[in-house]
């Protein structure tokens, strides 16, 4: 009953020609043992196998849906076609094959499996909603859990974060921030620092490229030896500033310099350089409650130097101070004008103990009830017990410090006084501890005056706050901004020590020394018991400044005319050629670590005591039996 029909069914596989070998053709008989190749067409179990499909190969399982897998217009296969297509796949691989043995249909229908869309499975839950099952879970419980709170906390922590980065912090840098200082700062009671160098285009030695080649070298006034140039400053730059940074060497305070009662304002703008000198104007203009204003420059933490002589070539205004004392009160207190390397009573509050000795009690100073001293004691004393805060260094022959302090040694204090009126400098060192009555040892083997025509010893010899070796000598009148503005050469020649190491100062006045104080009279008193104080042996820096005050001599500001100024045309340093020794933290004196460590008391003028402004303690002490 069979008939032959055209085939009209498009095939994904083609049916091959008579004149092509067969896929099945071209697998040998002998193939199908194990060792032949098999085909890759798994084989339904025997209990599906035998199934009919309902569909053909081509047909959609969906009602309706051809899939583009027949021609047009064909009709539903029948039966033979499938049994034709198995019949090839039979012919490919042999019955026995494991792949054919457990081949299953394409149709999960016809593996017994339940496809329907209402048939239940095991994992419905995890992505079929119930709301009446998830009720509980979704609404029920409490957030207030451990992980709950930990979730929260986190949020908070990284929201705070966030606007703390990005709303907060420009907030807080914009109250927090520091504007540029323009107080400066001095070392150990003003002499000490760490000796950094800035650097200025074209000009950054110590030694100005402007000092001509005759001033690289001076005689020393003491032995005739040939001292060698280690720092100066020509000024022959125009319009320098001083303003803290803008010059390598000298930079200018910006404070009121209230220990001598002055009754100007130091500002930097009143300090700068014009026609080849440096100079400093003092004007009569209202600053910070005071009716004038100045300059002070200073070297300090810029050049520092130990022994030498340093030379300045000055035209006067007819007043003037130029000084090692400086503007920061908290430094200062219980370092200045101390020069002392003993423990004993020297080292004491009010250079007392125990209400004695008597001298130090009185025949003082007749404006402080008598007393010899108000000094509050050496800060940082031979006496300081072990572990406290000091710079050092330690004597190696007992462990004990070094006394370390805040010398003064002044080139000179410009004054007009006498009948008739004359100009004079005085020309100081301070001291403390101090002798009894302040009567230092003014034998003839201890001072020399060169000339007494000219100088004499000043008969102001201290009170309750220091004690003064000084010297007054007369000026060249000539040499004054008001006169012909000559410039006349002052200074100092120092050999730091005691009488053992030859120490002693000499100060010059119109280029030629004036007098000589030599260490011995600066000896050891009985009468107060104090040791020997030694010519200064800390480093020391420069200052120039400008000043009025009325605790050096009577003011006339009747005639005093302002603006008045005073020029420098040059400061030189000069050392022994064997003896070079610059530098503000040396080894001998080291000073930079404890500058650093209490570096507000140094660049804040506004603390004037160490222990009640700055609240710092005095280190203890072996000799009051504080260690």
């Amino acid at each position: 009953m069979a008939h032959q029909r055209q085939d009209t069914q498009r095939r994904f596989y083609a049916q091959p020609d008579s004149n092509v070998p067969s896929t099945a053709s071209l697998i040998p008989t002998s193939s199908k043992g194990p060792q032949g190749v098999q085909a890759a067409f798994a084989r339904a179990p025997p209990s599906l196998r035998n199934l009919q499909s309902v569909n053909s190969l081509n047909d959609s399982p969906y009602p309706g849906a051809a899939a583009g897998r027949t021609t047009a217009g064909s009709q539903p296969h029948s039966i033979s076609d499938k049994a034709r297509f198995s019949f090839v796949l039979s012919s490919l691989c042999p019955c026995d094959n494991v792949s054919i043995q457990f081949s299953l249909s394409p149709d999960p229908q016809l593996w017994g499996a339940d496809i329907s869309p209402n048939h239940p499975e095991p994992d419905d839950y995890l992505h079929n909603p119930d709301p009446r099952r998830d009720r509980k879970h979704d609404r029920g419980g409490s957030v207030l859990t451990y992980r709950g709170l930990t979730n929260l906390g986190c949020l908070l922590v990284l929201t705070t974060g966030l606007v703390a980065l990005f709303a907060g912090y420009p907030v807080i840098s914009y109250f927090t921030r520091h504007g540029l200082s323009f107080n400066g700062g001095f070392n150990i009671g003003g002499i000490n620092a760490s000796g950094q160098l800035p650097g200025v285009i074209n000009n950054i030695g110590l030694i100005d490229v402007d000092t001509p080649s005759s001033a690289y070298t001076v005689t020393s006034f003491a032995d005739g030896s040939e001292w060698q140039l280690v720092f100066s400053d020509e000024f022959n730059v125009e319009g320098r500033t001083f303003w803290p940074g803008d010059d390598p060497y000298w930079e200018a305070v910006d404070l009121h310099y209230w220990q001598t009662n002055d009754l100007e304002w130091y500002y930097p703008g009143a300090v700068t350089t014009k026609n080849g000198a440096l100079e400093i104007t003092m004007s009569a203009r209202l600053m910070n409650n005071l009716n004038y204003t100045s300059g002070l420059v200073s070297t300090w933490n810029k050049f520092c130097f130990t022994g030498g002589m340093v030379l300045v070539s000055v035209s006067l205004p007819g007043m003037s101070d130029v000084s090692g004392r400086v503007g920061y009160g908290a430094t200062l207190e219980g370092m200045w004008p101390y020069s002392y390397d003993s423990c004993d009573v020297g080292t004491a509050p009010n250079q007392t103990h125990n209400g004695g000795p008597e001298a130090a009690v009185t025949n003082g100073d007749p404006y402080n009830g008598d007393v010899l001293s108000y000094l509050p004691g050496q800060r940082l004393s031979r006496c300081t017990c072990p572990g406290e805060s000091h710079p050092g260094p330690i004597h190696g022959s007992d462990g004990t410090y070094v006394g370390r302090s805040a010398p003064e040694i002044d080139i000179f204090e410009a004054q007009v006084t006498g009948d008739p009126l004359s100009g004079q400098v005085s020309q100081s060192a301070q001291w403390a501890p101090m002798n009894a009555g302040y009567n230092w040892l003014n034998t003839s083997d201890n001072y020399n005056i060169v000339d007494p025509t000219i100088t004499v010893l000043n008969p102001y010899k201290g009170g309750a706050f220091q004690q003064a070796t000084s010297g007054v000598t007369q000026t060249n009148p000539s040499c004054y901004t008001g006169a012909s503005g000559c410039f006349a050469t002052y200074g100092y020649e120092y050999q730091p020590g005691y009488k053992s190491d030859g120490g002693y100062i000499s100060w010059i006045t119109n280029d030629q020394v004036a007098w000589t104080l030599d260490a011995g009279a600066m000896a050891a008193d009985s009468l107060v018991e104090i040791s020997d104080r030694p010519i200064p042996q800390e480093p020391m820096y420069l200052i120039m400044n400008l000043a009025i005050s009325t605790n050096f001599a009577t003011v006339d500001f009747t005639d005093l005319e302002f603006p008045v100024t005073m020029r420098i045309d040059w400061v030189r340093v000069y050392q022994p050629k064997n003896a070079i020794n610059i530098g503000c933290d040396p080894k001998d004196f080291p000073t930079a670590a404890y500058i650093n460590e209490y570096i507000e008391a140094y660049s804040n003028p506004n603390l004037t005591t160490w222990r009640d402004d700055f609240g710092q303690p005095f280190p203890k002490s072996k000799f009051l039996d504080q260690c």
